[in-house]
């Protein structure tokens, strides 16, 4: 990795300020599923024993920008106090004088955690006065939040222009070095599953793989989109007909570039998301009053063939609208698929995770991202705020010398 890691800093006795990502469920003040939380613990621990003063930062849901108690920080200092074993401070702002005078009372190995960020509409405009204050608060800076990493927020990119230097957490390294090697010399054959809703979703994301991938499997509703481009007819399902022509030149490029781009051959149809009933068809034989949900067992049949021979796989997005089980068999056949195959398994974030999760084939997988936005950017070639923000190994060995 080409980033200063929290590993290449002297921690001991500094104030440390980590962006965290604890943007967790909570219902009636109860955290109902702390995944995020745990993810962190490593990092975090780390600075503990390293003597560091942490101070902890984050967002939670979406407040507007004004101070809204629902979306309070203090239950993720309650349950972050329980994991650590320790006490962990709770501090009533961000920013501010009274927030300063805590920073500054913190003892080696002490934790504090900050109020909501985005109880300031200035956290998400990335405003260069609430940066400072930010940066006023610590002596180093550490991003442990690579679902956020893809936002040009003050707490992700702002603060790094008055705070030196700015270094990886474990959470982000484990990220980037993953999603880099799958955009790096990747063992073939390399596999690439893009599902979801919409191709203009993924656009930057498929050119991405075209000139990588050795075969691009397509599902989701996203592939009535490349059916139809191809004179099929598709029923109800989801096209978007403006897309079309960019399709077509998707699949060209793909024939050009000698890389296979799969299509399913069958797929699960209803009348509705809403039906309680469903059938199998050939993709060619869709009925006009139907819509398809999900890929169906030939299309599993094929794909899982390919996915069998993959030295690598990248998985984003889902086969069908896995959340009805209905239409959810396509999904978790493909995840137990990834899971079977021995490969080097990318799955990236956001929808497609969750599947994997339900599936229960998580602990077969190489990595799963914690950002689904920011892994679907990061694997389509674009640069990240929050990544480009961080110091560069040999920028530091510079100032060393």
């Amino acid at each position: 990795m080409s980033k200063l890691s929290i590993t290449d800093i002297d921690l001991n006795g500094r104030r440390v300020f980590m962006r965290v990502d604890f943007n967790v469920p909570i219902q009636d003040g109860v955290i109902t599923e702390d995944a995020r939380i745990q993810a962190a613990l490593p990092s975090i621990r780390y600075v503990v024993q390293k003597g560091g003063r942490l101070i902890l930062a984050s967002h939670l849901g979406r407040p507007k920008g004004k101070p809204d108690l629902q979306y309070s920080l203090q239950p993720v200092a309650n349950r972050l106090s329980e994991l650590l074993g320790k006490p962990v401070g709770f501090a009533p702002d961000c920013v501010g004088g009274a927030v300063e005078a805590m920073t500054r009372e913190l003892r080696d190995g002490d934790v504090l955690l900050l109020e909501n960020l985005r109880f300031h509409s200035e956290e998400e405009k990335n405003d260069p006065a609430f940066s400072k204050q930010l940066a006023a608060l610590c002596d180093v800076y550490v991003n442990d939040a690579f679902g956020t990493a893809h936002r040009a927020h003050a707490s992700t990119a702002g603060i790094t222009e008055y705070v030196h230097p700015a270094a990886a957490g474990f959470l982000m390294q484990k990220e980037l070095e993953c999603l880099g090697h799958a955009l790096g010399q990747a063992a073939r054959p390399y596999v690439s599953i893009v599902g979801g809703s919409k191709v203009s979703d993924k656009i930057e994301l498929i050119e991405n793989f075209l000139g990588r991938a050795s075969q691009i499997l397509i599902g989701g509703a996203m592939a009535y989109t490349f059916l139809r481009a191809k004179g099929m007819e598709t029923g109800k399902s989801l096209v978007e007909v403006d897309k079309m022509d960019l399709a077509k030149d998707l699949m060209a490029r793909a024939i050009s570039k000698g890389v296979s781009l799969e299509l399913p051959v069958d797929h699960v149809v209803a009348a509705s998301l809403k039906s309680t009933e469903s059938s199998v068809v050939p993709v060619s034989e869709t009925p006009a009053d139907q819509m398809g949900l999900d890929i169906g067992p030939e299309t599993v049949q094929k794909y899982s063939g390919i996915i069998a021979a993959a030295k690598t796989v990248v998985w984003n997005g889902p086969m069908g609208v896995f959340e009805n089980p209905l239409f959810s068999k396509g999904t978790f056949a493909i995840a137990r698929a990834v899971a079977d195959s021995g490969a080097f398994s990318i799955i990236g974030g956001g929808d497609s995770a969750a599947a994997v999760a339900q599936s229960g084939m998580e602990s077969k997988i190489t990595h799963i991202s914690t950002g689904g936005g920011a892994s679907l950017e990061f694997l389509s070639g674009q640069k990240l705020p929050g990544v480009e923000a961080l110091t560069e190994k040999e920028d530091k060995e510079k100032e060393s010398r």
